[in-house]
Order: structure tokens, then sequence, then C-alpha cells
């Protein structure tokens, strides 16, 4: 199939029911990997951060990463699954250039976490479930940079580099049962349960879990079944797909794709996919193998995981408040409509604009620098909130200096972008562009006899009682001090020196 070969979404919907399933793997963000002492550290020089166990070398023994395990059971208890009593690792047998031992060490049966739900808020305000199948420990494998073809990929390259600094890093992957029921919707589902469930592992501190960096990514299951119909059809699977919008155009992609397919008569294959950002579009991968083609078995050189009752009681209770209920606490303290919250979720302020309101600044003026003027910068820079050269406490002084009147807005925004040019802190770009508002009474008086005797037809209507034509000698005035005059004092002189009530 080619990119043209689609139908219209609405088409698909009106003849397929599309049914997901969602992979997710997130990498944990411990000091060492799973099995080994290994530092996790990133950008080191290839292959810096290996050892005989993470290398597969003979005689290499793995031990658990008690972090790791730890890490797991609290994504299981805040997904509201069961914990197991009794787990055990097993191995994953394949063979990859940047897999080092030929198998991988993960979970298949026998899962740490399983048998859990996920609520997802829409953003007309519907609560639709997800309901977790497991949620299971393993490894992340190396990295293979593939040299002298086009696309990066392996195909038309002319050799591969191997980075083994990455394999053996703790991850846990979370599976959900299938996702039934969303209808047209369903890509909306899925990016609404990626972003809730990325706000969740942050919350719980147990990985930064930034897509863009590789820590947390998703598979995106999908397959259609006629409207009406029980039995699944065939699915397909898009591999690591790094970006919120990205798993909704995924998931719409592939809705469209297979209806072209089953409606022109042809058979979906069973295959993994590969997903095309600058598009959105997926191509084929290779033939997805079922379970038994890994030839599973239990770990031989690994003990069972067999977490205490109480220990785990001790790590339920210990868990933050959870992304759901912060927000409905945060959205009533602000008093912002349910509207405005996805909005700032969707921009990913959330936890800018708490760490500046606990730098000092009101919460409406937070939420006014990072959601307008931050929020453009960050658009036009193509940059995240969080990824702008300026701190929550940064921000939190530019609206005290709005407050005490040292700075207007205008003059707010010529700092903010003082700060985000590296010319250094609020105060000091202040002091370097000399943008304090001028509030000496002597100046500003100067100033609005200046432009009173400048715009004598002005005057006089205000004179007449006309008080709306003080604006054009505000802006006179604003104008001849460069904006840094305070325009409600300036009006009150101008209308105090022509003798009118305000």
């Amino acid at each position: 199939m080619t990119v043209t070969d689609l139908v219209s979404y609405e088409d698909a919907l009106a003849s397929y029911d599309p049914v997901m399933g969602l992979e997710v793997h997130v990498e944990l963000g411990t000091k060492t990997k799973m099995f080994c002492g290994c530092s996790t550290e990133l950008k080191q020089d290839a292959n810096s951060q290996t050892c005989p166990v993470c290398l597969g070398l003979p005689g290499a023994l793995p031990v658990v990463n008690e972090i790791g395990v730890e890490s797991a059971i609290k994504i299981g208890l805040a997904l509201n699954c069961e914990i197991a009593e009794w787990c055990r690792f097993a191995r994953k047998n394949y063979f990859y250039p940047d897999m080092p031992k030929n198998f991988q060490t993960s979970q298949y049966d026998e899962p740490i976490a399983f048998d859990g739900y996920l609520d997802v808020q829409l953003e007309d305000g519907e609560i639709f479930r997800v309901e977790i199948e497991r949620a299971h420990m393993e490894e992340d494998t190396g990295k293979s940079t593939h040299v002298g073809g086009a696309t990066g990929r392996i195909h038309g390259a002319s050799h591969s580099l191997l980075d083994y600094n990455r394999a053996g890093i703790p991850l846990i992957e979370i599976v959900t049962k299938p996702i039934e029921g969303a209808g047209a919707r369903a890509p909306e589902v899925a990016k609404a349960y990626v972003a809730e469930l990325r706000e969740l592992i942050k919350a719980l501190g147990v990985s930064e879990a930034r897509m863009e960096m590789g820590q947390m990514r998703c598979d995106v299951n999908l397959s259609l079944r006629p409207n009406g119909t029980e039995t699944f059809g065939t699915r397909s699977e898009t591999k690591n797909v790094n970006s919120l919008r990205s798993v909704e155009r995924a998931a719409r992609f592939e809705i469209q794709r297979h209806a072209a397919v089953l409606s022109s008569g042809g058979t979906i294959v069973q295959e993994t996919r590969h997903f095309h950002e600058e598009d959105g579009s997926t191509t084929a991968g290779r033939i997805k193998d079922n379970a038994e083609d890994y030839r599973y078995f239990p770990e031989p050189d690994l003990v069972p995981v067999a977490p205490a009752r109480e220990w785990v009681e001790e790590l339920r209770k210990g868990l933050p408040e959870l992304p759901r209920v912060r927000r409905a606490r945060l959205k009533e303290e602000w008093g912002v409509s349910e509207h405005d919250m996805q909005s700032i979720l969707n921009a990913g302020a959330v936890d800018l604009i708490v760490a500046t309101i606990e730098a000092g600044a009101p919460a409406d003026q937070a939420r006014k620098w990072w959601m307008g003027e931050l929020a453009r910068n960050a658009n036009e820079t193509g940059r995240g909130l969080d990824e702008l050269p300026i701190t929550p406490a940064q921000v939190a002084r530019v609206a005290a200096l709005v407050a005490q009147g040292d700075l207007n807005d205008k003059l707010a925004r010529q700092v903010i972008e003082g700060v985000l040019a590296g010319e250094g802190d609020p105060d000091t770009v202040v002091e370097k562009r000399g943008l304090k508002v001028v509030s000496d009474e002597g100046a500003l008086s100067t100033a609005v006899d200046e432009a009173i005797a400048g715009n004598a037809a002005i005057a006089d209507k205000i004179r007449g009682g006309k008080v709306a034509a003080a604006g054009a000698l505000v802006g006179a005035v604003m104008k001849a001090t460069r904006g840094q005059a305070d325009a409600a004092r300036v009006r009150e002189l101008i209308l105090e020196k022509l003798g009118v009530e305000g």
C-alpha cells in the first residue's frame, strides 16, 4: 500500500469498528541498569557503560535492581492493578544485533502487575476507561545507527554502528486490554491515554517520561472489524511512536489504511510498521511474530520476585496525589474552566504554573505569562514550555515587578524576551535595557504638558466633554516615554490638567 491508498476517515468509520491495543514502554530513571551495576547516564561515549552482564558474556550472572522492582510496583498500584505475590523473569529469544545476549530478559505469563485500569478524560470532558492487561519488567536494547542511507533505516545503509550503553536499562511495559467502543474517537482516546499515563509516571517520580528522548514510547496496535460484528480483525503494530500527536495520527492513519485494504477485498497482514513524522503515514516493517515464536522460558539465572505484602502496602500508602485528582484540585483553586484546564494540560504548563505560584506569583499571573507570551515563544521556536531558557522563579519575578509598578505588561514582555535571549535574570534585563516604568511625577507631568501642547485640538475635545479622546493623548505620552509611563496615571494627569472629571 502507498500513502494514497486510503479511504476517508468518515467512510472508514461508516463500515468498520476500530479496536486498539496500546503497549507503552517506560524507561525507568534508576542510576544503574536492571541486571547489573552499569550507569544509565545519558550522552556518554558509545559502549562506555557496559560490562560482561549487559553484554551477555559467558559466565556473567545478572542481579535484579531493587529500585526497578519498586518502581514497577508503584506503577502497578497507580494503575489500579493487582500486584503479584510471586512472579519471575523469562527469556524472550530473538536475534537482533542490538540485543547482545540474543534474548531479552522480560516477563511473559507471570507479570508483576495485572488487571488494572486508567480513566482518561477526553477534550469534551468525557471519561473513558482503558483497562490494563499487565505491566511487566524487562530491559531495553542497545542502539543501532544505520549509516549511508537516505532514511536513517537499515534499508539502503552501507553499514551500521552499535552502541550497547542502553542495553539493559530498566523498562516497564504497560499493555492495555483491547480498547473497544471508542468508535470515531479511537485516535483521541489513544492520545489521551498516553498523555494521562505520562503524567502519572512523572507524578510517581520513576521516570521523566520524555517521549522525544525515547524515555517513553508507544506501540499502536490496531485492527478493524465490520460494524455489528464481535470477532477482532487482523492487527498491525506501529512501533516506537514518540509523541502524543503522533500516537493520534498513527491510529487515524491505520484506520484509514486498513479500511482501504478491506474495502478493496484485500487482506491485512499482521506486521510491524514504521511511523513517519513528516506526513503521518506508516510503512511496513517486518512480519509480526506470535508469542510462541519467541520461545519464552523461565530465566534460570534469576530467582523469582515475591514482594512482601507489607512492602506493597507501604508503597501504596506512599503514592503521591495522582494527576486527575491533582488537576481537579488545581482547577478549583485557580478558578478556571474545564476547557482552560485542558489547554494548560495540553501545553504541558501545569507543573510550571504550580512552581511559579510557589515562587510567589499570583495564580492568574502565573497562568497569564506561561499560557500567553511564553506559549507563543514556544510555538514560534518549536520547543516545549519546559525547554524554554526561563525558570518559574524568573517568571514570578517578572510578575512581582509588574505588581509593584516597576513594569507594565508591554515592558514585562520585553523583559521576558531578554531573559529568553540569555541577557540575564529579569532585574538584570530591566537594568541593561532601561525598561523601568517612569513613575517620577515631575517627568510624567512634563510629558503630559508636551502632549497637550502638541495636540491642542484633541485637548479642546476633551475639555468639551469627549473624555474618550484622552486615549490619543495617553498614546502620545507612551510614545514619548518609549512605553515606560504608567498609562493609568498618565490619563489621570491629563484629565486633571484639562479640568475634566474622569
